[in-house]
C-alpha cells in the first residue's frame, strides 16, 4: 500500500519550502565564511554545511548534499586540527561555495517520492473478521460464539466450496479451516493451496482438525498454514494464536521523537514515519527536550549529531540520566561519516547510527526494527510472565503517568480493579493449571475487548488493574460490564469438563487532588462492595452500578465453578 495522498502532498510542500529557503541558507553560509578567522565563525560554517549535507538529497537535490559535505569536511578538519583555514583551504571552500550556489540556482526540484509502504491503521471499534470453514456446523457455531466474546466477528462456511466462491471481505484478518471434509481427507489444505497459488488469499490460515498425524500436518504446511490446532479447540489458545499472528490488531502505535534543528527535514522524517503508522513529535530546540520527554514519552528518539547549543551525544547522555529512558533506543541520524565518531556516539549513549541522506524505506525499516527489539526487551522487564500484561509495579507507575496526563489535558480518567470470583475454589476443583488458564483467558479478553488507549495490568494473583484514559465513570462502568458479561459466557475447560467463571469489578473516577494510591484504595473498596453484594457485577466507588447482574449459569446451561461455592475471604 502506498503512502496516503495527504502524506505525499505534505512531503512535496516541504520540498518546495526547502527550495525557497535555500538562498537564505547559502547567504548565511557566505556570511560565516566571510567573517573568517575565528573559531565561532568556523563552527557556524560547519554547522550550516552539515545541515545542507544531510538535507539536500532528502529533498531531491543530491548535488547540494555532495558539495556541502565537502565544505563540512574541509572545515571540520581545520577545527579538529586546532587551526583556522589556511589559504588553500579558503580557496577550496570558496570554490565549493560557488559551485554550491550555481547548483542551487540550476537545480530543478523533482517531486519523485517513492511509494512508501503504509501500515494499516486499525481504529477502535474495528471488528476482527475471521472466516471459519467446518462441516460440523454445531461446533462451528459454538466456536464462533466463543470467539465473539473476545471481539472477533466470525463468518462460517460448511464446505470449502462455499468458502472458495465467497467474496473476500477486505476486513478479513484470518481463516480457520478444517482439514477433513466429505469430499476428501485433505480437502481443506487442497482448497487453501489452490487459493494461495492463484493469489486469491493473503491472510494467515489456521488449520483445525481431529487429525494429529504427520500426513495432515505436512499437507497443511505445504498449503502455507500459519498454525495447526487440534480439536476440540481451546478458545483461549485459539485467541492467543490469533493474537500472535495478527499483532497489528492489538498493538498500540509506536511513538518516535525527532530531534532535528532543521524543521523542514524534521517534518519530512515525521511524515515519512507517519505513513507507516508511527506517531511522531518534533523537537527543533534541544533545550526544550525535557518537557517533550515528559509529555510525549517516546518509544524511540531519532536525533541529529550536531545541534545548536549542544551535540546529540551530549543530549543522549542527559536522556540516559533518567531511569525511565535508560533503555529507550536513541538512533543518531547524521551526515557524519567518520566511523570513529559514529562508534563514539554509540558508545556514549546511542543505539544505532543512520547516515544522511536516507531513503524513506530505509528510515522506516531501521526505525521499525529498533522499535520491535525495544518492545521485546521492554516486555520482559515490564510484563507479568503468566499473562503478558503489565506487572504490579508498572501498572501502578503507569497510573501515576496517566493521572498527570489527565490533569494536563483536563480529561476524565477511570481506574478499575477486577478480581475473579471464587478463584480459590476453581483451583481446588480443577487444579492450578486450569486456574492459570482462566487467568490468561481474562488477560486475553482485556486485551481484546478494551480500547487501545486503555492499559491493563496484573496486580497479583487473580486481581487485575485497568486504566481507562479519557473515560468518565458512566462509560467505564458500561464498557467493563460488557466485558464482565462476555467473560462469564466463555467456556473454560479442564480434563474434559466445562465450566464458567465470573469476575467482580470496582471502578473509581479520578478527582482533582487524589493520588494514585487513593485511586487504588477507592477501587478496592468498590470491589469489596461488589463481592459482598453477590459478585459478578461492576460497582462504582460509593454506589452500586449493577447493570446486568447475571450469574454464569444464567448465561449458559453449563455447570459453573461458582455454583454452590461459598466465599472464603473478601477476594474470592
Amino acid at each position: 500500500m502506498s503512502a496516503p495522498a495527504n502524506v505525499l502532498t505534505q512531503l512535496r510542500l516541504l520540498q518546495e519550502q526547502y527550495a525557497k529557503q535555500l538562498p537564505d541558507k547559502l547567504d548565511a553560509m557566505k556570511q560565516a565564511f566571510d567573517d573568517g578567522q575565528n573559531l565561532e565563525s568556523l563552527r557556524q560554517l560547519r554547522f550550516i554545511a552539515h545541515g545542507l549535507a544531510g538535507s539536500g538529497a532528502t529533498f531531491g537535490m543530491p548535488r547540494i548534499s555532495e558539495l556541502a559535505r565537502q565544505i563540512e569536511m574541509t572545515v571540520a578538519m581545520a577545527i579538529d586540527d586546532g587551526h583556522f583555514l589556511d589559504v588553500s583551504e579558503q580557496e577550496s571552500v570558496a570554490f565549493l561555495y560557488g559551485a554550491l550556489k550555481s547548483a542551487a540556482l540550476s537545480t530543478t526540484v523533482e517531486s519523485t517520492f517513492p511509494a512508501v509502504q503504509s501500515s494499516p491503521m486499525i481504529h477502535h471499534g474495528t471488528r476482527k473478521l475471521v472466516y471459519l470453514v467446518d462441516d460440523d456446523t454445531v461446533a462451528a457455531a459454538e466456536l464462533a460464539r466463543q470467539l465473539g466474546h473476545f471481539g472477533y466477528h466470525v463468518k462460517t462456511f460448511a464446505t470449502p466450496q462455499q468458502f472458495a466462491h465467497a467474496t473476500t471481505d477486505p476486513e478479513l484478518a484470518a481463516v480457520l479451516m478444517d482439514v477433513m471434509f466429505s469430499d476428501g481427507d485433505l480437502a481443506g489444505p487442497d482448497t487453501i493451496a489452490k487459493l494461495v497459488s492463484a493469489k486469491q488469499l493473503n491472510v494467515p490460515v489456521l488449520f483445525i482438525s481431529t487429525r494429529a498425524d504427520l500426513a495432515a500436518r505436512l499437507a497443511a504446511t505445504r498449503a502455507g498454514c500459519s498454525a495447526y490446532v487440534e480439536k476440540p479447540v481451546d478458545v483461549r489458545e485459539m485467541v492467543s494464536t490469533l493474537d500472535r499472528l495478527l499483532p497489528h490488531i492489538t498493538m498500540g502505535q509506536d511513538r518516535v521523537m525527532i530531534v532535528e534543528d532543521l524543521r523542514e527535514l524534521a517534518e519530512h522524517y515525521a511524515y515519512t514515519l507517519q505513513s507507516a503508522g508511527i506517531i511522531t513529535d518534533i523537537v527543533t530546540n534541544p533545550m526544550s527536550i525535557l518537557s517533550h520527554l515528559n509529555d510525549f514519552r517516546p518509544d524511540l528518539v531519532l536525533m541529529d549529531m550536531y545541534l545548536p547549543d549542544c551535540t546529540g551525544v551530549e543530549l543522549a547522555s542527559v536522556i540516559r540520566q533518567f531511569e525511565n529512558y535508560m533503555s529507550v533506543p536513541i538512533v543518531f541520524l547524521s551526515s557524519e561519516r567518520d566511523t570513529a565518531k559514529q562508534l563514539g556516539a554509540i558508545r556514549l549513549g546511542g543505539d544505532d547510527f543512520l547516515t544522511k541522506p536516507i531513503e524513506p524505506e530505509h528510515l522506516i525499516s531501521a526505525v521499525q526494527a529498533r522499535l520491535e527489539r525495544y518492545r521485546v526487551m521492554r516486555s520482559y522487564m515490564a510484563k507479568d510472565g503468566l499473562t503478558g500484561l503489565l506487572n504490579h509495579s508498572n501498572i501502578k507507575g503507569r497510573l501515576v503517568v496517566e493521572i498527570a496526563r489527565a490533569i494536563r489535558d483536563r480529561q476524565p480518567l477511570c481506574f478499575a480493579i477486577i478480581d475473579l470470583d471464587h478463584f480459590k475454589d476453581v483451583n481446588d476443583t480443577y487444579g492450578h493449571p486450569a486456574g492459570d488458564r482462566v487467568i490468561r483467558t481474562l488477560a486475553d479478553m482485556l486485551r481484546q475487548r478494551l480500547r487501545r488507549a486503555d492499559v491493563a495490568g496484573r496486580l497479583g494473583g487473580e486481581e487485575f488493574g485497568e486504566i481507562m484514559p479519557n473515560t468518565d465513570a458512566k462509560d467505564a462502568v458500561h464498557v467493563l460490564d460488557e466485558v464482565r458479561e462476555a467473560f462469564a459466557g466463555v467456556q473454560q475447560y479442564a480434563d474434559g469438563r466445562e465450566f464458567n467463571v465470573s469476575f467482580s469489578c470496582g471502578v473509581v473516577q479520578y478527582q482533582p487532588g487524589v493520588s494514585a494510591d487513593d485511586l487504588l484504595k477507592a477501587a478496592d473498596e468498590a470491589l469489596y462492595k461488589a463481592k459482598t453484594e453477590g459478585r459478578n457485577r461492576v460497582v462504582l466507588n460509593g454506589s452500586t452500578t449493577d447493570l446486568l447482574p447475571r450469574t454464569p449459569s444464567q448465561i449458559a446451561d453449563i455447570p459453573s465453578a461458582n455454583d454452590a461455592l461459598q466465599p472464603n475471604g473478601r477476594h474470592h
